[in-house]
């Protein structure tokens, strides 16, 4: 897999002849901003570094089909790519064992994953693990449940804090709940701990 890298003075420019020499869209790529210092009056040097979303795809896909064969579990993989989030759908025929109790051994699959690529490419990226609609389903029915949980707080005025979460769920309750004029939601705490917390605010309170 191919990494590309531009080096130049402001980003903007810099990023805008990659996606031009590339032919392709920031929707198209993930990439990482660093500066250096140059020169004996230090002038500053901006270096993008870039990969392509479809290959971040297919090595994520490759190194999937190796950890769940080897789990011992025969496995088809579909892959979707929206909005730069990479989802892994997996269809076999354990799904169980793959899932594990509250979909924890699912979760470090993804978290394994993430961190392989990343240790490969030294760049951050999107990605969902889900085994034939899994997370989907939960995610829908916790969206149900912090609405409630929202109308409660709109009500009591008394902050409630969720369960941890990784960036996606949180990132879903966020815009879930920004529609909600008397709610607000932050993030705290620190990964893989970090979780929302639902607050009362006043309608014209920011």
């Amino acid at each position: 897999m191919e990494k590309y890298i531009y080096k130049g003075k402001n980003e903007e420019e810099i990023l805008k002849e990659a996606l031009e020499e590339l032919n392709l869209t920031e929707n198209d790529i993930f990439y990482k901003v660093t500066e250096e210092k140059v020169g004996i009056l230090k002038s500053k040097k901006v270096i993008l570094e870039i990969v392509k979303i479809a290959d971040i795809s297919e090595l994520g896909k490759q190194l999937l089909e190796e950890i769940i064969t080897n789990m011992g579990i025969d496995c088809n993989i579909e892959t979707k790519i929206r909005e730069k989030l990479i989802t892994y759908n997996i269809i076999s025929n354990n799904n169980s064992m793959i899932i594990g109790k509250k979909g924890r051994i699912l979760n470090s699959i993804q978290i394994y994953l993430k961190q392989a690529i990343y240790k490969k490419i030294n760049i951050k990226t999107n990605i969902v693990v889900d085994v034939e609609n899994y997370k989907s389903k939960q995610l829908y029915y916790l969206i149900k449940e912090v609405k409630k949980i929202a109308r409660d707080v709109t009500l009591s005025k008394v902050s409630v804090k969720l369960d941890p979460m990784n960036s996606y769920e949180r990132r879903t309750i966020h815009n879930a709940l920004n529609k909600f004029d008397y709610i607000k939601t932050e993030s705290e705490g620190e990964e893989p701990n970090r979780y929302i917390v639902i607050k009362y605010k006043e309608k014209n309170n920011k």
